[in-house]
């Protein structure tokens, strides 16, 4: 896993914008990954941040970095709390969540629509997702938008804007630990 795809695909989960991020890395050598990992887990837990594999399949890696305080946050709200509990979570503590979601993301083979709660998206959006079958959106930038078009498109501005600089940074040699904002 490169520091390059951390940048690429996590910049708003690195500045604290947003959540969690997901994105797939080759796996050749489990081992290596896993050490590459460990290591990230070691320098951005400080920074309130963790990072974890999901699901292996086909030679990838889906991992999830995330802020956990955020998720907690999150998943507090009770509209939030109300699609994971009908999905079968067991609702109470955010971590909990996130290895239920793991489980699935490894048994299952369609992907869970309820993943948007996990990176942040609005419960109405992820609601909507669900209900509409992926169809009847009203707009579509980082995700499907159901609710308030005028703050999804404000956000998804917000985030092009962090992934731009932080991968301009990253090229200037920037480290990860440095572009991580504490939380």
């Amino acid at each position: 896993m490169s520091e390059e795809s951390l940048v690429l695909y996590c910049a708003p989960t690195l500045a604290g914008l947003k959540t969690g991020s997901l994105f797939t890395t080759k796996c050749t050598q489990g081992t290596r990954l896993m050490d590459e990992i460990r290591r990230l887990n070691r320098t951005l837990a400080v920074k309130g941040l963790r990072v974890i594999p999901m699901r292996k399949a086909d030679g990838r890696v889906l991992i999830y970095v995330y802020r956990p305080s955020k998720l907690e946050r999150d998943f507090a709200d009770s509209h939030t709390s109300r699609i994971l509990e009908e999905m079968g979570y067991p609702c109470g503590r955010a971590e909990q969540c996130v290895v239920y979601l793991a489980k699935k993301l490894r048994e299952e083979k369609s992907f869970p629509h309820e993943i948007g709660l996990f990176l942040g998206y609005p419960p109405e959006d992820v609601q909507g997702f669900i209900e509409n079958k992926a169809g009847n959106f009203k707009c579509i930038g980082c995700w499907k938008v159901y609710g308030d078009v005028e703050q999804a498109q404000k956000k998804f501005q917000i985030f092009k804007k962090c992934a731009d600089v932080y991968y301009a940074q990253w090229l200037k040699g920037f480290s990860i630990e440095r572009l991580t904002v504490a939380a």
